[in-house]
């Protein structure tokens, strides 16, 4: 989500947009990612409470003319500025960037989670979906009007040639890209590594995260120690994903999962759980990869003994398609238009 919005940040400025963004940490991985000329609000807080607490104050020092929210993470600073400065507030478009229906929530959890979801319209103007179904989805479980939801896709990721190379190992691997979290269920595949036709097939698993010790002590005690590397966060994941036998995404819920997008732009195969109403519209035929239930464990052994078996053939790169940068700026174009004809 963060480098999605660092490269549409970037197109924005380059068309002459002034751009400013507010970020509660500028150090870390992603600051060589940065765009040149983008100014940086640094609140010098990592935590939400702080871009919570700081958001409304800095909305009225800059009076921007709109406000983009990059994801559900942030919608409630955005529902928090919005009611603090009631009026005076400018306009909000928001991403819509992971699940609206979660099925790791239950009971009172999954019942409030759907209450705060049908407030959005309160305080969104507008909102983004990256597919068609995700945007369906935002109609129904935010009870947004349909003219209030537009799809536009992230701009694609890019070859960074200044990026440090990551080491893989040799032979065939397969590849997955994600935080070390819950959600994404590496567990999975690496239970499933063990039970692969291909006894030699390597696992690297991109990202970094709180599990990363869990799913060590995982990989070792089911003696794969020398099959599972982990090298941590990638600059630049694309030589990785090409290089790769498959792509493969385990997660119990995604919004609309990039990795999947960038894997087949690069003509590799994908395995992928059911995880979101997007993964399907994305992984639309047999041809460019698999798509199983959550937690069907033989199903996820064969699929990637599918794609890793001999006569297995990798998609033709797929082509981006659209200009997400002008249609970003279209959309922002029209709902101040509208806010001040109101």
């Amino acid at each position: 989500m963060e480098r999605a919005l660092l490269r549409m940040a970037g197109g924005w400025h380059a068309q002459g947009r002034e751009i400013i963004l507010v970020i509660g940490d500028a150090t870390g991985p992603l600051a060589r990612e940065l765009p040149p000329g983008v100014p940086v609000r640094e609140l010098g807080n990592a935590s939400y409470a702080a871009l919570r607490r700081e958001s409304p104050r800095i909305v009225r020092e800059l009076r921007p003319d709109l406000i983009f929210c990059p994801g559900n993470h942030y919608s409630a600073v955005a529902g928090w500025t919005r009611l603090a400065l009631g009026r005076d507030c400018p306009p909000i478009v928001a991403k819509v960037s992971n699940a609206l229906v979660r099925p790791d929530m239950g009971g009172i959890e999954a019942w409030g989670y759907r209450r705060w979801l049908r407030l959005h319209p309160l305080f969104l103007d507008s909102v983004v979906a990256m597919t068609q179904a995700t945007a369906a989805e935002a109609v129904r479980e935010m009870r947004l009007p349909a003219d209030r939801v537009s799809v536009i896709a992230n701009p694609p990721a890019l070859h960074r040639p200044d990026a440090e190379a990551v080491a893989i190992p040799e032979g065939r691997y397969i590849l997955g890209v994600g935080r070390l979290e819950a959600q994404k269920r590496w567990d999975r595949l690496i239970a499933a590594l063990p039970k692969l036709a291909d006894r030699q097939v390597k696992l690297v698993i991109l990202g970094e995260g709180s599990l990363r010790e869990t799913l060590t002590a995982q990989a070792a005690a089911l003696g794969l120690a020398d099959r599972v590397s982990m090298p941590g966060h990638a600059a630049d994941p694309l030589p990785v994903m090409a290089g790769a036998a498959l792509v493969a995404l385990t997660s119990d819920y995604e919004g609309v999962p990039g990795v999947l997008r960038e894997a087949l732009a690069q003509g590799t195969p994908v395995v992928a759980t059911d995880s979101s109403v997007s993964v399907r519209e994305i992984v639309a035929s047999p041809t460019l990869g698999s798509v199983i239930a959550r937690d069907d464990a033989e199903g996820l052994v064969a699929a990637l003994d599918r794609w890793l078996s001999p006569g297995a053939v990798r998609p033709a790169p797929t082509a981006h398609e659209g200009d997400p940068i002008a249609e970003y700026l279209a959309l922002f174009d029209r709902v101040v238009a509208q806010r001040r004809g109101e």
